[in-house]
């Protein structure tokens, strides 16, 4: 669950990933959706990348750390 309320990715962005993913329309709730869960899937990636990171004695996450989260779902 996300502990941050505010939203960073936009319902613009949300649609157009939609549309290059071949959707014709979006509604608004479509779009809302998405957000929340790619915000919450990189909120748990984030957090696991930090881990990482922390693990090799550095304060600063680095794609590497991203990329290891992201293979140990």
């Amino acid at each position: 669950m996300v502990l941050v309320s505010r939203k960073v990715l936009s319902l613009a962005a949300m649609e157009e990933l939609l549309r290059r993913a071949g959707a014709d329309r979006v509604s608004e709730d479509a779009k809302e959706a998405l957000r929340d869960a790619l915000e919450e899937r990189a909120y748990e990636l984030g957090k696991r990348a930090n881990t990482f990171s922390a693990h090799a004695k550095r304060k600063t996450v680095r794609g590497v750390d991203i990329q290891l989260a992201s293979k140990h779902e």
